[in-house]
């Protein structure tokens, strides 16, 4: 026996065990716990993702820290705590404690942390395989689903901008970063409040929406939800018509009668993309009146990523059930992370004294579409609600959603002192409309009308990190403003960060007609030489179109095309090439305009224009801070 087919018979047994441990009321009940992961970015003094986890994990040697898929994200896993009480303080002063401890040791290296769905300064760069962590089970699992997919990942996300991107690895997933919530739930109400899950996880994410920046294009308020799907989908589109199911799934239809359907669901459609060496027979652990840990069956659930999944633990010995709650973004506080959970616990534990089955009440593919629509529009998504009903998701909210999760977490024994503060959050974020999401929004689209990207996207990042580290919840920031990127050394330190990256190109055969068409209607001297196959050869310059047409004066020189009059090797820098240096060199060389290449594609353009701005910048700045001191 070979070892998938040992492993695909352990998932067989693990499924078999766990079934007769529901039978036979072995599963824990009566008892009601929360936990949560913390996932957050490491980066830079410049904001970049800093790909040092395991040297972060060795200094702060705490088994609560452990990598995610990429060296620059790590996870704190949370201790669980009964449901009930001062929890939610609880677990937002241990996830205090624990991001403190983190941040301590990163300082000591020149580095921090930031908590949010994706990081706006995060690079493509960032995402080459070198990145990925040294973890065995990220190896194996990014080279089957390399295998699995046998063609690059395509990604097609559209917003106010649209993403058109492929890679060639899933670390498009180590963009993602969440705070998942766990719910221990008792085995007789595990369907019923599956579906409710399912059924509030709109809402929920409506409020909560914090990722609407990916490699600077605007996409939707909570991109995270498109981007994971579509970073791990090995689907292909000669297999459409096969109808396969993407790994990372909102489901296809309501639990009925057991939660063993979603894993018999898991197993039917999904192939093994780990499976390493199970010691444990799972049966026989039962049979002497043992708690098996179901290994196989645990690490296969990890390779299917449902937003609501249901996971199987022991605690204390004890065999368990618990939801995890996968649809919530990091950050942008960790106030505003346990507003969001206390919110989800308080639905979860209110609903069912309102909506008795919500199977009844709602086709579950106005469920899904819900979900997908809060993730695009967030609070200005309108949501179907129970016997097809339609309400804005801010009125759902407001006028239904809070009273029953307040009444909820009442009857789980939360403090009232906890219950206001934590639902107060929640009420003021929606009356006000200021989401995580609308935050990034806001200050970008204001910075952007000063500077580029990279600065804009700069200047966003450390305004929020600066705010979270104050702790006050979104709800209350004022907008980021252009200082908080620091120094303008630390905001143009690199090409990257002051080219253009909007380009107009043209190709070798075009005509120098076009050409200089489009040079005129769009007032520039400069356009980058494409062949057909999209590669950079060369330059077009106004010098030589204006010198082409002087010497042509009264002639009609016939069909004449870029490539007849372009610069063949024109001086080139790399995203890389610090600014100085590239002033300098087209100083020396009395150049105009540097294209900037990266693996020999041209990705962006500096001119003697952006330098301009830049000195005007400088000149500026001097002279406030003269003026200040006067």
């Amino acid at each position: 026996m070979n070892d998938l087919d040992e492993y695909s018979r352990q998932l067989l047994r693990d499924l078999r065990a766990l079934e007769m441990m529901i039978d036979s009321g072995m599963i824990e009940s009566g008892v009601k716990r929360i936990g949560a992961e913390q996932e957050l970015y490491i980066v830079d003094h410049y904001l970049r993702p800093k790909a040092v986890v395991e040297e972060v994990l060795r200094r702060l040697d705490d088994p609560h820290f452990t990598i995610e898929i990429a060296k620059f994200n790590i996870e704190i896993n949370l201790d669980p705590l009964p449901f009930g009480g001062e929890c939610l303080t609880g677990l937002e002063r241990h996830t205090d404690n624990l991001i403190s401890k983190l941040n301590s040791v990163l300082s000591a290296m020149g580095l921090d942390s930031v908590m949010t769905g994706i990081l706006p300064t995060i690079r493509k760069s960032d995402l080459e395989a070198e990145n990925l962590t040294a973890g065995e089970r990220y190896i194996e699992l990014c080279r089957n689903l390399n295998t699995e997919r046998r063609s690059p990942f395509e990604f097609r996300i559209r917003g106010t901008d649209e993403l058109i991107e492929s890679h060639d690895t899933p670390m498009f997933e180590s963009c993602n970063t969440s705070f998942q919530v766990h719910l221990q739930v008792n085995p007789e109400e595990a369907v019923s409040l599956y579906n409710l899950a399912q059924t509030i996880s709109a809402p929920v994410l409506a409020c909560a929406v914090n990722s609407p920046l990916l490699l600077g294009k605007r996409l939707w308020n909570e991109t995270r939800i498109a981007l994971f799907q579509q970073a791990v989908d090995t689907r292909v589109s000669s297999h459409t018509q096969r109808q396969k199911s993407a790994r990372v799934t909102f489901g296809k239809e309501w639990v009925r009668d057991s939660v063993l359907e979603i894993y018999h669901d898991n197993i039917s459609r999904f192939s093994v993309i780990l499976g390493p060496e199970v010691n444990e027979d799972s049966l026989a652990v039962l049979e002497n009146d043992n708690v098996p840990k179901l290994r196989a069956l645990q690490l296969f659930n990890t390779t299917v990523w449902r937003w609501n999944r249901i996971c199987y633990g022991a605690t204390e010995g004890k065999p368990h059930l618990r939801i995890e709650n996968r649809i919530l973004p990091s950050g942008p506080t960790v106030t505003d992370e346990i507003a969001n959970a206390a919110f989800w616990l308080g639905l979860m534990s209110g609903m069912p004294e309102v909506y008795t089955d919500v199977t009844r009440l709602m086709e579950f593919d106005d469920a899904k579409d819900n979900f997908v629509k809060s993730a695009r529009t967030g609070l200005d998504s309108k949501l179907k609600w129970m016997n097809g009903s339609s309400v804005p998701a801010d009125e759902l909210i407001l006028n239904e959603l809070l009273p029953i999760s307040k009444s909820g977490l009442r009857n789980a024994g939360i403090i009232d002192k906890d219950i206001d503060r934590y639902l107060g959050i929640i009420e003021e974020r929606v009356r006000s409309g200021k989401t995580g999401a609308r935050w990034i929004l806001d200050s970008y689209s204001g910075l952007k009308k000063e500077v580029k990207d990279p600065e804009a996207l700069l200047a966003v990042t450390a305004g929020m990190m600066r705010r979270q580290k104050k702790g006050e919840p979104v709800h209350m920031w004022e907008k980021a403003g252009l200082d908080e990127a620091g120094s303008w050394f630390e905001r143009c330190e690199f090409i990257e960060q002051v080219m253009t990256t909007d380009l107009f190109v043209v190709r070798e055969d075009d005509l120098i007609d076009l050409a200089a068409g489009i040079m005129s209607w769009k007032h520039i001297r400069h356009v980058p030489v494409e062949n057909d196959e999209g590669k950079f050869t060369g330059l077009l310059t106004s010098g030589a179109v204006l010198s082409f047409y002087g010497s042509k004066l009264g002639e009609d020189p016939g069909p004449v095309h870029v490539r007849d009059i372009m610069i063949y090797d024109p001086l080139i820098v790399s995203p890389k090439t610090k600014t100085l240096d590239a002033v300098t060199l087209m100083f020396e060389h009395k150049v105009g305009c540097l294209p900037v290449l990266k693996a020999g594609r041209l990705v962006g353009i500096v001119t003697e224009h952006d330098f301009m701005n830049l000195s005007a910048y400088l000149l500026k700045h001097h002279i406030d801070q003269n003026s200040d001191t006067d």
